[in-house]
């Protein structure tokens, strides 16, 4: 019986959620990812206008802006995923402070 006290007192101790506090830092990283692969495609699309047709070279840079394009693709659905767990996590909190 007092180890199962004790284990629930270490998780409840121990247990790390998402808070309000930590929104902010997940816009910045997605604001972050948004530059990193804008700046990456102009960089790769600028390397890759001083390159012979069909070379090597010329096609590993097309590689790279496809999986660029590729990766930032996904950008609307992580927006949306991210603004439905803050609306999610709101109804929770309003909830809660409600009862």
């Amino acid at each position: 019986m007092n180890y199962l006290k004790a284990e629930k007192a270490f998780n409840k101790k121990n247990k790390k959620g998402m808070n309000y506090g930590s929104v902010p830092g997940l816009i910045i990283v997605a604001v972050t990812i948004a530059i990193v692969l804008g700046v990456g495609a102009t960089i790769l699309d600028g390397i890759q206008s001083t390159q012979t047709a069909d070379s090597y070279a010329y096609n590993a840079t097309q590689d790279g802006l496809q999986g660029l394009t590729d990766l930032s693709g996904w950008q609307t659905t992580w927006m949306v995923i991210l603004a439905a767990v803050v609306v999610l996590g709101l109804v929770a909190f309003f909830r809660r402070s409600s009862e």
